[in-house]
């Protein structure tokens, strides 16, 4: 955690790679979405808009335990619609 809060390369990463996720799944269609309940679009919408927008100070501390604890899960679902898709 330390070395996130002190290079500022990997922290901007960190935050460019949740706004870029964010984005996408704001922009996943209200069909798709409802088809697949299971996956919590809203949360990386909310996450991107946070950062952006700087609705409260940025916590890294919740950002690195999002990314090391929850991202795993998202990723998960989120290849699991795309096969369904393909």
């Amino acid at each position: 955690m330390e070395d996130l809060e002190s290079d500022r390369q990997r922290r901007d990463a960190l935050l460019w790679n949740f706004t870029v996720l964010g984005e996408a799944a704001a922009q996943v269609s209200e069909d798709l979405k409802a088809q697949h309940p299971e996956v919590p679009w809203r949360r990386p919408a909310d996450l991107r808009n946070r950062i952006v927008h700087g609705y409260w100070s940025i916590d890294l501390t919740i950002l690195h335990t999002t990314a090391n604890e929850q991202l795993g899960e998202l990723v998960k679902a989120l290849r699991a619609v795309l096969d369904e898709l393909s």
